[in-house]
């Protein structure tokens, strides 16, 4: 099969991956697509919930509806944006259905770095007698998953923050009174970035000035746990986010990274949005612990009000336009360097 055919079919299997955000997490998105020896489609799928089967059984599935039955998959070509597990989780391992089948040949994007993979169902699909290639447009599917792959090669949360800010660099009124930036467009907007996070974290004197729900609902999220960081017992108990039974409360004097690191090892949080306003998100600057900050400006000011003291400064991607305010997009340099692709088109699900 010609190496254009390969590169259209994974191009093809990144898109269908990218249709399971908000709703897979943490496990990551990953589309697959089957070919017969003349690169022609017999089937497709890609992970569509968390829990459910993952993309390489959803387009065998797809397969056998198509063709009548498995035998023709045998000899066939699978194309899959991430490593097939080789592990029993909430599914059986993927790398043994793909032995079983008999696919002649596996195109893997990039490897697993979850522990529990890692190399092995790559190694269990050439002990097979399969020929496995991998690295066909990896740094675009890192960079779909980079969430996903920064929090398992890090042991810590990819940070993303979210800023909002007036025109003339403005995020609240003279006494600290909430303004409202964003429009009823772009508060949909953030709704969708907010449902590829895992967490989404507040500290206290954000909660208790603007008493915030923290939640996914203008927008279809499998999960978004609020995060509220309260080191001095100021949030209030009738708080709105304290109402949440999925709520974690981090209490006590803990540093940013330990509590990157407690969010990761006890409570599964993968991604976080930070989203308490200027005190929290100058503090994950400084200490440069953000991987990405979304900022939206709006087309207008307010003179006397409290200013942005410290954004982040990163590589830039081109701008987005919604209801005369720009939101830009900008990533550590560090992020750039472990992700290279995320500069690239068509790396957004």
């Amino acid at each position: 099969m010609d190496r254009e055919t390969d590169v259209q079919m994974m191009r093809r299997a990144l898109q269908l991956a990218a249709c399971g955000y908000g709703a897979v997490s943490p496990n990551p998105m990953v589309g697959a697509v089957i070919t017969d020896a003349q690169g022609r489609i017999l089937g497709e799928g890609y992970h569509r919930q968390w829990g459910g089967p993952h993309a390489e059984v959803n387009a065998v599935r797809s397969a056998e509806r198509a063709t009548g039955g498995r035998q023709a998959l045998r000899g066939a070509v699978i194309y899959v944006t991430l490593e097939p597990c080789s592990h029993y989780g909430k599914t059986p391992p993927c790398a043994a259905l793909l032995r079983e089948c008999g696919f002649r040949r596996v195109v893997v994007a990039c490897p697993d770095p979850f522990r529990e993979v890692s190399g092995r169902g790559i190694a269990m699909l050439r002990e097979a007698g399969i020929e496995v290639e991998t690295g066909l447009l990896r740094r675009e599917s890192e960079a779909l998953n980079r969430r996903f792959v920064y929090a398992h090669t890090h042991g810590r949360p990819y940070v993303l923050l979210k800023l909002a800010r007036t025109a003339d660099n403005r995020m609240a009124g003279p006494a600290g009174e909430p303004i409202a930036i964003s429009s009823p467009l772009t508060r949909v907007l953030m709704h969708r970035e907010r449902a590829g996070a895992d967490a989404i974290m507040a500290g206290a004197g954000a909660i208790a000035a603007d008493n915030p729900e923290l939640t996914c609902r203008l927008w279809p999220s499998r999960r978004l746990r609020p995060v509220a960081l309260d080191r001095s017992g100021r949030i209030p108990r009738d708080a709105r986010i304290m109402a949440n039974p999925e709520t974690i409360v981090l209490r006590g004097r803990m540093e940013l990274p330990e509590l990157l690191d407690t969010l990761y090892a006890d409570y599964g949080v993968t991604s976080l949005m930070v989203e308490g306003g200027a005190t929290l998100a100058g503090a994950f600057v400084r200490e440069g612990l953000w991987q990405e900050a979304r900022v939206e400006t709006a087309p207008f000011s307010a003179p006397g009000g409290k200013s942005w003291r410290e954004l982040p400064e990163g590589i830039e991607i081109p701008e987005e336009r919604a209801d005369g305010r720009v939101i830009r997009r900008c990533f550590a340099p560090e992020t750039v360097r472990q992700f290279p692709g995320v500069a690239l088109r068509g790396t957004e699900p």
